[in-house]
């Protein structure tokens, strides 16, 4: 029983650390998405020239064409952020069915 309930504690514990992951990667992902969303807000509002930053540069670029990247950019960014929600659901998951079975151990915490 006893090892049976390190493991359990053991997988507990990895779940836990993939899950602070997951929820990092989220919010860098959510973030990114509301940021994109913003950009293009401002876009919008423009009327003269716009520049885009490629690293230590800027560069003169059509208002559609950029207009058109970041949208693509913030689809990219949506489509991940559905995929990790679904990672941090199952994850949710396992911990829960591992707490559950903790709990039932005779003895433990049930």
């Amino acid at each position: 029983m006893k090892d049976q309930a390190e493991q359990l504690i053991g997988q507990l514990q990895m779940y836990n650390q993939q899950l602070q992951g997951i929820l990092m990667q989220r919010q860098a992902l959510s973030m990114q998405a509301k940021e994109i969303e913003k950009a293009l807000e401002e876009i919008d509002k423009a009327e003269d020239d716009i520049y885009r930053s490629i690293g230590p540069v800027l560069i003169k670029v059509r208002k559609e064409n950029l207009k058109n990247d970041l949208a693509e950019e913030k689809e990219e960014a949506e489509i991940k952020l559905k995929a990790v929600e679904k990672q941090e659901l199952r994850l949710k998951e396992k911990v829960e069915e591992i707490q559950r079975k903790f709990q039932e151990m005779p003895g433990e915490g049930g």
